[in-house]
């Protein structure tokens, strides 16, 4: 076992190397592993914690890198627990919009700052929004209010649960990371490489933050939908909520990519936005097993290793061609938010045992591709991905039945005679997807595709199969805000999270959501 030091400040950190199947063999009893490779050049330890931990499966003896601090004498570390929530201040409120993971969290800063947050969510509360899903996925019955965008959670709670970020703000990020825990979440996000909470266990997990928010005088509302702004000035005065207005303060916008209707409502009161782009494609999917033997090469440890993830990006035609929230053992899912149009996404229960890997394979959307809809100003692309999705809506044959093709016919442009299996629920209807899209996307797609194959080894596998549209990878529009994160035009509304153009995850919507609310605090002291 390798092990090297790093000494921080009165810490003792060390890196190892441990061989996966030595790792999995004391994986019940790690601690008392660890302190008997430790002890003879430590001494005696009361605990040692990981820090970090990763696979290594770039060479056949595949191995988990891990960093740990180790505790001795009088040192013990440090217990998470629930952070402080005083007495909130109630003629201080914050109007919260849209309960995904940026709402959720600006609640809970609202708490912490002693600001009463309301959050309006139009969709349903999560179990009867897994209810409205499951209808979805049995007969093809819609409810536009409450599916696998809207509702308790937002895209969150249906989205797989990765949190990992790209975002340098560690200690920020770990705030995140322990209110999850706090709330259900394994300890192992804590520490693991690439986090991940899995679709089953989401949905407790929201309930809890929900009740942590209610508990400590916050107020969530569900099926309370914005339906209209009343702005004087420079101020959002009141707000319609179904119709009903009510006096407000500030108002957080933390509505999710999908929410259309708000992008309309704020160009029909000429509240300035921004067409931005973004990206589409389609979700590819393969048996798991095949994903394990490209990437790993390895058969003795098959059963012990986790299910294999990959991670793709090229380029064609000067654009980005790339996977998308890789989802291992995991299900395709119907996504679309009203009738009439289809959209794919995917994820993963925490254990990803599912018999299928899926993935999006995009391409970077911008200007040129929606020159035909520039009159609809900053909402062109959101008018060329809407088109894209009822194209695909009537391709699929309607009931949300999912247009499909076999990899291999998709490369060589030709309709599949039969199609391979698929996790996708409510049905798919074999047709050529290159008819889907523009010629110049789909030789993006393709291009990059081929380029792929080249390095992984059997990707473009007979049994491989692309479901489409994946369209809804980030919003078509940017909501502008300036340094202080108010709206550029409008002092007290806050574009916050997916929606507002300004995070692309669970992780980066949170701490967007915890931004704006600190904004908030710091203009009205």
């Amino acid at each position: 076992m390798d092990i090297s030091w790093k000494s921080k400040v009165a810490r003792d950190i060390i890196e190892i190397s441990v061989p996966i199947h030595e790792y999995h063999a004391q994986e019940e009893k790690l601690q008392p592993f660890f302190k008997s490779k430790i002890r003879e050049i430590q001494g005696d330890l009361n605990v040692i914690k990981i820090l970090k931990k990763s696979l290594d499966a770039r060479k056949t003896d595949i191995k988990y890198n891990l960093r740990l601090e180790l505790f001795s004498g009088k040192d013990w570390p440090e217990t998470i627990s629930m952070p402080d929530f005083p007495p909130l201040r109630k003629e201080e409120t914050v109007h919260i919009i849209g309960f995904g993971p940026a709402g959720v969290f600006a609640a809970l800063k609202c708490l912490q700052l002693g600001i009463k947050p309301i959050v309006v969510e139009r969709g349903q509360a999560v179990k009867e929004r897994r209810r409205d899903v499951a209808k979805l996925n049995r007969s093809g019955e819609m409810n536009s209010e409450s599916n696998y965008c809207y509702g308790e959670g937002g895209a969150g709670t249906f989205s797989d649960g990765k949190l990992y970020t790209r975002s340098m703000k560690r200690g920020k990020i770990q705030e995140i990371l322990e209110l999850l825990v706090l709330h259900g979440a394994d300890e192992n996000i804590l520490y693991e490489a690439h986090p991940h909470i899995g679709t089953n266990k989401l949905p407790e997990i929201i309930e809890n933050l929900r009740e942590t928010i209610r508990d400590n005088g916050g107020e969530v509302r569900f099926g309370a939908k914005l339906t209209d702004l009343n702005i004087i000035g420079q101020q959002v005065k009141e707000i319609a909520i179904n119709g009903q207005w009510e006096s407000c303060q500030n108002v957080v916008l933390a509505t999710g990519h999908s929410a259309r209707d708000i992008y309309y409502l704020l160009h029909q009161n000429q509240i300035a936005l921004e067409a931005k782009p973004f990206a589409m494609g389609f979700r590819i999917e393969h048996p798991q097993s095949l994903i394990n033997n490209i990437q790993y090469h390895n058969e003795k440890n098959a059963a012990i290793l986790p299910p294999a993830a990959y991670s793709l990006v090229t380029q064609v035609a000067g654009k980005g061609a790339f996977s998308f929230c890789m989802c291992p053992g995991g299900i395709i899912a119907p996504a679309a938010t009203d009738n009439g149009e289809v959209v794919v996404n995917g994820w993963s229960p925490s254990k990803r045992n599912g018999n299928y890997a899926n993935s999006g394979w995009v391409t970077e959307i911008g200007e040129e591709e929606w020159v035909d809809f520039k009159h609809h100003g900053p909402l062109a692309g959101l008018e060329f991905q809407k088109y894209i999705e009822q194209k695909a809506y009537e391709m699929g044959g309607g009931q949300f039945k999912v247009p499909a093709q076999n990899l291999l016919d998709y490369l060589e442009e030709k309709q599949s005679n039969a199609l391979n299996a698929s996790s996708y629920h409510p049905g798919k209807t074999s047709v050529d997807l290159n008819n889907l899209y523009p010629e110049a996307i789909n030789f993006r797609l393709r291009e990059g595709l081929r380029e792929m194959t080249k390095k992984l080894k059997g990707f473009d596998h007979q049994d491989a199969v692309v479901t489409a549209p994946e369209s809804r990878t980030s919003a078509p529009v940017r909501i502008p805000r300036t340094v202080d994160l108010h709206h550029t035009e409008i002092t007290n509304l806050y574009p916050c999270g997916e929606g507002a153009g300004y995070a692309g995850g669970i992780i980066s919507a949170g701490l967007d959501g915890i931004r704006v609310v600190k904004a908030i605090k710091v203009i009205e002291s």
